[in-house]
């Protein structure tokens, strides 16, 4: 069956069609991000691989060479993203002059490098409200000495071997504890548990699934539709030969059927593409609510280098533009709208549930995997906390900086590159339409 066939129609859960999202995604969004993602300020990524898993012993690390992430030499990272970081409040606080605080402006991150007037007092205040905020993930400590920045495009996101029984539990971790689901509830196609006869064609778990409340649904469609993406990514970016000194990376139509073929996955592989459109829609609402936090003029993308920082600025809010101007979004307004307590306490049992789903990729044993199962995750994450943040973000002041919301360096950089890893496997999906046709 064409893949056409089996991946067509309206999602559920809201009123947008794959058919749209295609069209939009891959002519007006997918050439943004791509460009967007190669300017210097989102390609350098701080991120510490070296935190232990704080579940299981993992032993398991991966010794396949296309395993292994490159950090970056400190040579090469711009000198305005290297020397800011968490010191930012205390480094302007403490300054005497205003021609001192220009100065130490310059050695700031991202976009807090010219907020150089406030008192002590009020620097204090923004770093505890800071570090007290609802994060939707385990966030790497950036000053840590076990923490590296690590040149994205020099390490990209494909297959390098890392399967079976550790990468199973990593998954079956995520979707057994921390996606709603009580034991007595079998996911389909789970490869850790050994199959059930009639029971396994996911009819009883898919029941469970649409009794449930719009936000635990929403839950776990989020973290199948990365899932997905991540498959797909695999999929696109195969070793498919190596040879003396050089490898050969490309699409394994194979693989990618055996993943979302309906034929070959009992039906399952159409849920998680529509899942991974649903996930898209979520981050691309995200990005369009965000807008106003960086059209603000004194927010800048600061890597020390005037005309990269301007341009780079320039391209983010053309590409805000686009987001707007797409007509079907997801509206968020739809979940935690019940009762104030009961919805309090589900968006906090929510926002707890994905946290602990950041610390598990602390257990992936590859450590390219880990560095982009990190980086997606805490997209989604940053994602969540924009969509659940827009009374603060409507308030935002327009000259000065906001304690309601604010976004660091790395959520931004790990924002805007989740979402073109999404962008990026919608435009594979079309890739692979053409591939199948070919087979056929």
């Amino acid at each position: 069956m064409p893949l056409e066939e089996w991946l067509t129609g309206v999602l559920d859960d809201c009123f947008c069609d794959i058919e749209s999202i295609d069209v939009f995604n891959n002519f007006k969004i997918y050439p943004h991000i791509q460009k967007l993602t190669e300017r210097d300020y989102f390609r350098y990524y701080r991120v510490n691989l070296n935190r232990p898993c704080p579940f299981w012993a993992d032993d398991s690390h991966c010794s396949i060479k296309d395993c292994q992430v490159e950090p970056c030499p400190e040579s090469e990272i711009p000198v305005g993203i290297k020397s800011g970081n968490y010191n930012r409040y205390s480094q302007v606080a403490n300054a005497n002059t205003d021609i001192v605080d220009c100065e130490q402006a310059q050695d700031l991150g991202a976009i807090n490098s010219t907020l150089s007037n406030y008192s002590k007092e009020a620097f204090e205040d923004w770093a505890r409200h800071d570090d007290a905020q609802d994060h939707f993930c385990e966030l790497d400590d950036e000053t840590s000495p076990d923490a590296d920045y690590v040149d994205l495009l020099l390490n990209p996101e494909r297959y390098t071997g890392y399967k079976g029984p550790s990468a199973w539990r990593v998954w079956n971790s995520i979707y057994e504890e921390n996606c709603f689901k009580p034991r007595s509830v079998y996911r389909p196609l789970n490869p850790l548990v050994p199959p059930r006869g009639g029971d396994d064609d996911g009819e009883g778990f898919y029941n469970w699934l649409e009794g449930l409340c719009l936000e635990k649904r929403v839950f776990y469609r989020l973290i199948s539709g990365l899932h997905s993406s991540i498959n797909i990514h695999l999929c696109a970016e195969y070793l498919l030969a190596e040879g003396w000194g050089k490898s050969l990376w490309g699409p394994n139509v194979q693989e990618f059927r055996q993943r979302f073929d309906p034929a070959e996955t009992k039906g399952e592989g159409t849920r998680r593409l529509k899942n991974l459109y649903f996930l898209y829609l979520i981050e691309l609402r995200a990005l369009s609510k965000v807008a106003p936090y960086f059209d603000r003029a004194f927010v800048n993308l600061y890597t020390g280098d005037r005309q990269e920082d301007q341009a780079s600025k320039e391209l983010l809010l053309q590409f805000f533009n686009e987001t707007k101007a797409f007509p079907m979004h997801f509206d968020e307004k739809s979940m935690f709208a019940g009762q104030k307590i009961e919805a309090k306490t589900l968006k906090e049992e929510f926002r707890l549930h994905f946290k602990n789903i950041s610390r598990i990729m602390d257990c992936v044993g590859c450590s390219k995997c880990r560095l982009w199962g990190k980086l997606q995750t805490q997209g989604l994450g940053t994602a969540l906390k924009i969509l659940f943040s827009e009374k603060e973000i409507k308030n935002l002041p327009e000259h000065s900086p906001s304690k309601g919301f604010q976004l660091t360096r790395q959520e931004i950089v790990a924002l805007l590159n989740g979402f073109g890893r999404l962008s990026t496997s919608i435009h594979q999906l079309h890739s692979f339409r053409a591939l199948l046709k070919e087979k056929r």
